[in-house]
């Protein structure tokens, strides 16, 4: 497996990059890094060195990366630059083709993430099929029957509804996002955090639900990602399988067609 030639895939979201070092198929590193702040090329340079071996950066022949965070590209492109010796190709520009149709009425709209998502669950399940990304914001793509990104859904994530309840309440303490043992709160904090857990359940499964109402989409799998899917998944009614490495599997198969 050192012999073989490697893909290095990145996912810039608004809270963290995921790296992915592919050999093949196989993912052979994965890394987490923060995504806020004003971090420069210098210092993402010295902690993908510090990540990374001599050998692994060597055999690297291709960086291809899917960005929802603007001012991170040049930083990213830099620091592999300096590190890796190539520069990153992105998931959104015209270089890289996708082999899917976009019916967004502004295509360039739709998150690189998003577009991963969607090919890869194209890949794996046929279409239709539905992606639920839940990160900084909560996602739904739908891919059509004709296997068309047909749009989807945003709403606030799970901790960035709670942050911003909390924040715009001045009575109402910062509390962690969590499953509750309990539905009816006891305390500010526990009715806090009840609150958002079950109605965020409630608001994933009603999503779900009304999607399969649609024509064409009666029995169409929904696939869960997202950093913060596994905290919440075991109580949403309708998930068909929880694929927590989803958008790095959609550059992976962007990066094959686009490296080959």
């Amino acid at each position: 497996m050192a012999e073989t030639p490697a893909l290095l895939l990145v996912d810039i979201g608004n809270t963290c990059m995921v790296f992915g070092l592919y050999h093949g198929d196989v993912l052979t590193a994965h890394w987490q890094l923060s995504s806020e702040g004003n971090m420069t090329s210098d210092e993402l340079a010295l902690k993908l060195c510090g990540l990374t071996t001599k050998h692994a950066r060597d055999e690297i022949r291709g960086i291809l990366a899917a960005s929802v965070v603007p001012h991170l590209d040049d930083v990213l492109k830099e620091a592999c630059s300096k590190v890796f010796g190539a520069t990153p190709a992105f998931v959104g520009t015209s270089e890289v083709k996708t082999g899917m149709a976009v019916d967004y009425k502004n295509p360039r709209e739709v998150g690189a993430d998003r577009i991963a998502n969607a090919v890869a669950a194209r890949e794996q399940f046929g279409s239709p099929v539905i992606v639920m990304d839940c990160g900084t914001a909560t996602t739904f793509d739908v891919v059509s029957p004709e296997g068309h990104y047909a749009g989807g859904l945003i709403l606030p994530g799970m901790e960035l509804a709670l942050a911003a309840l909390s924040g715009r309440a001045a009575r109402l303490p910062e509390v962690s996002f969590g499953k509750t043992d309990t539905l009816i709160g006891r305390d500010t904090a526990s009715s806090m955090q009840t609150g958002s857990y079950w109605g965020m359940v409630e608001a994933l499964s009603g999503i779900i639900r009304r999607l399969h109402t649609l024509t064409s989409y009666e029995d169409a799998p929904v696939i869960a990602t997202g950093g913060q899917s596994a905290t919440i998944i075991e109580d949403i009614s309708g998930i068909t399988e929880h694929r927590p490495r989803l958008t790095l599997e959609g550059l992976l198969l962007l990066a094959k067609r686009h490296f080959a």
